[in-house]
């Protein structure tokens, strides 16, 4: 009989960006183009981001699909949660949410891991984009441009593509909202 997994504690990196929370808001939940602070992929959804939807991050090139999930809750513009998994990995996956609050004339952004396994390598690789993605959503948000690592990102983008596994095509990866 195998041991249950134990699970990560949570983690949350908040960022205050200085920008209204509609801007935040907009820029978090884009769904027609790259998004630099989610490492340049694109959010794609069949009927658009509500709860139950299946969402996937794509490449730019739309042949690779890098994170699968289902929306859990979407409360605009206050809360967005999905499940997280990197379709490049075997883990189980996580749970990744976004708090927005204003406060002080800008935007408190919460960015949330929970239920990721201790240990695994999809918890290694969220801890450690965590800052990345924050950085360049307040980025975004504040200049509309992002900032010097998600330009890198931008730039690397074709070679992303070109050493992908080939469990990540996007047919193996489909939006069936049941």
């Amino acid at each position: 009989m195998s041991e249950a997994p134990k699970f990560a504690e949570k983690s949350i990196n908040r960022t205050f960006i200085n920008a209204p929370i509609e801007t935040v808001w907009s820029t978090l939940v884009a769904t027609d183009k790259a998004l630099p602070f989610f490492f340049g992929s694109i959010c794609e959804t069949k009927n658009g981001l509500k709860k139950g939807a299946k969402m996937r991050m794509v490449h730019p090139n739309r042949k690779m699909a890098m994170i699968v999930g289902e929306v859990l809750e979407f409360q605009p513009p206050m809360l967005y949660s999905h499940t997280f998994k990197m379709t490049n990995l075997e883990d189980e996956p996580c749970i990744v949410t976004y708090k927005l609050r204003e406060k002080d004339g800008g935007t408190e952004f919460d960015l949330i891991i929970e239920n990721a396994i201790v240990g695994s390598k999809l918890l290694k690789e969220m801890l450690g984009a965590q800052g990345f993605i924050s950085n360049n959503l307040k980025a975004i948000a504040e200049t509309g441009k992002p900032a010097f690592s998600g330009k890198m990102v931008g730039l690397f983008s074709p070679l992303m593509a070109w050493i992908a596994k080939p469990k990540q095509k996007i047919e193996h990866w489909p939006l069936n909202d049941d």
